[in-house]
């Protein structure tokens, strides 16, 4: 079966990082894009980033552009999101979901449980 597990979140005040991970299964992993997905209280799931699978092509919010940063290790099946220059507006439940094609088409079809960021002021 398909699974996606978060990893990495936790409380950090602004300006601080945090790097994410999200560790894959029952797919062949690199024939996939992967995105991350956050939630915050009272708001809408907003998509923050996506990566492709075979080429690498990457794509981000603007309001994430710059701070943060999206990266895969095929061989240990797993997407990363790095995460800089935190503001308080990033605290959100943090999601990555598998796409149904090697590039990021936003068609998403399995979603690990989440990982909660916190950022303080």
């Amino acid at each position: 079966e398909v699974q996606l597990v978060e990893s990495g979140g936790g409380l950090v005040q602004a300006g601080g990082s945090l790097r994410l991970s999200c560790v894959a299964s029952g797919f062949t992993f690199d024939d996939y894009a992967i995105g991350w997905f956050r939630q915050a209280p009272g708001k809408e799931r907003e998509g923050v980033s996506c990566i492709s699978s075979s080429i690498g092509s990457t794509y981000y919010a603007d309001s994430v552009k710059g701070r943060f940063t999206i990266s895969r290790d095929n061989a240990k099946n797993t997407v990363y999101l790095q995460m800089n220059s935190l503001k308080p507006e990033d605290t959100a439940v943090y999601y990555c979901a598998k796409d149904k094609y090697y590039y990021c088409s936003t068609s998403w079809d399995y979603w690990g449980q989440g990982t909660q960021v916190t950022v303080s002021s």
